[in-house]
């Protein structure tokens, strides 16, 4: 399906766009929103933009429609860095980012807007910083703040296409309900260990993203990024996609992701789409009971979980300096490692049994109900399913070491690595 989309772009010119000039070029060729005129390219331009300008679909009316552009990255990390990079060097007049985090050392590994002199930044900062040098034509308009229910409608309305580099699926809802009621398209893209996707959702002709997830999975069934990894060239690979696509709606050619999914499989090197139809009972476009923007933590069930996780009182926990003095004692007890054998091999606790979290329950009967028990993962949370495991079971002296090795790191070892 050919894509006819034109965004809608500003009927004068951005005030960091110059008025034409004697340096300038111009077309006095219309767009179909009925405009007659497109911000003109400086002489430095049409040098720097010139493999563009004797492309045919794009020419010099396209790379003035790209500087007419305006797009949004919601996120600055994996997915935003490279769609941020390609498409401020594609010339797209002005890029807003929307992050509120700061640059980590572990970002590093995917995150190519930033490097190691940016870690403790704001990611908003390095990021200008970087999209300037790449290209000083490209107007940075930075919005440090959690996006929410409160504010995305006001942002995404001044953007034309918005680039979705999110990675939860809270904001993954937010971001396509704001766009469906706000009439601009999302740029979708995600990614997970070895596997990404891609599409373009929420045209007036397509599906939304609640077309092809009705609803959310429950909090804690897929992984984070930090929990279950990710191949460094992934998000490259996925959020190069992702600026493509914007490019090709900005400039009305070729055929888009819309009413396809792009799956990526990056061990296998190998690409296929699925077709995507919007749902007619879908409460975003297709009823359009959808009227407003909801709480989404609430939604995808993260307030419930956190409340449930809160009143649950029957999990002990024992602290990492706990932990130490009772190996330091000598103290008879088992302590259990449920990460994977890959997570061990960069970390460990020494005198820790490897027992990952698919296979405890073949090792459960072999335990002895009269020792007393530490389990510990990465963070916690893997390892309070296992104790909650053994107390169903009849263990009562079983404890959950809180914040799991990486606090373990913290409070008692600064050795042993963090991952």
């Amino acid at each position: 399906m050919a894509s006819t989309l034109s965004p809608a772009l500003p009927t004068v010119p951005h005030p960091q766009h110059p008025a034409p000039n004697g340096d300038g070029v111009h077309s006095d060729a219309g767009l179909e929103d009925g405009r007659d005129r497109l911000p003109p390219l400086s002489r430095e331009e049409v040098l720097r933009y010139s493999r563009h300008l004797i492309l045919p679909d794009v020419g010099l009316e396209g790379q003035q429609r790209l500087k007419a552009a305006r797009v949004l990255l919601i996120g600055a990390g994996g997915l935003g860095s490279p769609a941020a990079l390609y498409l401020a060097a594609a010339g797209v007049g002005a890029l807003g980012l929307v992050d509120f985090d700061v640059v980590d050392v572990t970002n590093l590994q995917r995150q190519v807007l930033h490097g190691t002199s940016d870690v403790g930044r704001p990611k908003l900062e390095s990021a200008a910083k970087r999209i300037a040098d790449i290209n000083p034509h490209v107007h940075v308009e930075r919005f440090e703040t959690r996006l929410t229910s409160a504010n995305a409608l006001d942002i995404v309305r001044q953007f034309d296409v918005i680039v979705d580099g999110t990675d939860n699926f809270p904001t993954r809802y937010l971001v396509n309900d704001a766009c469906v009621l706000a009439g601009r398209p999302n740029v979708y893209g995600s990614i997970f260990r070895f596997e990404g996707q891609a599409s373009v959702f929420a045209t007036p002709d397509g599906p939304c993203y609640r077309c092809l997830f009705r609803e959310p999975p429950p909090p804690g069934l897929v992984p984070s990024c930090a929990e279950g990894g990710v191949l460094g060239v992934l998000p490259g690979l996925v959020g190069t996609i992702q600026a493509t696509e914007a490019v090709k709606l900005i400039l009305g050619i070729g055929e888009t992701l819309i009413g396809r999914l792009l799956l990526v499989d990056a061990l296998r090197m190998e690409f296929r789409t699925v077709t995507v139809r919007r749902d007619p009972a879908c409460p975003a476009c297709g009823t359009r009971e959808l009227k407003a923007l909801v709480d989404y933590e609430e939604f995808c069930g993260i307030r419930q979980a956190a409340a449930a996780a809160s009143a649950e009182s029957t999990l002990p926990e024992i602290a990492p300096r706990e932990l130490a003095a009772k190996l330091a004692r000598g103290d008879d007890f088992d302590l259990i490692d449920v990460r994977e054998p890959y997570e061990y091999a960069v970390a460990r606790i020494e005198g820790a049994r490897l027992v990952p979290l698919a296979t405890f329950r073949e090792v459960l009967p072999t335990l002895n109900h009269s020792r007393e028990i530490v389990v510990h993962c990465k963070s916690g949370i893997r390892s309070a399913h296992i104790v909650r495991l053994l107390q169903d079971a009849g263990f009562e002296r079983v404890w959950n070491l809180a914040g799991g090795i990486s606090r373990w790191t913290d409070d008692v070892d600064p050795e042993v690595p963090k991952y």
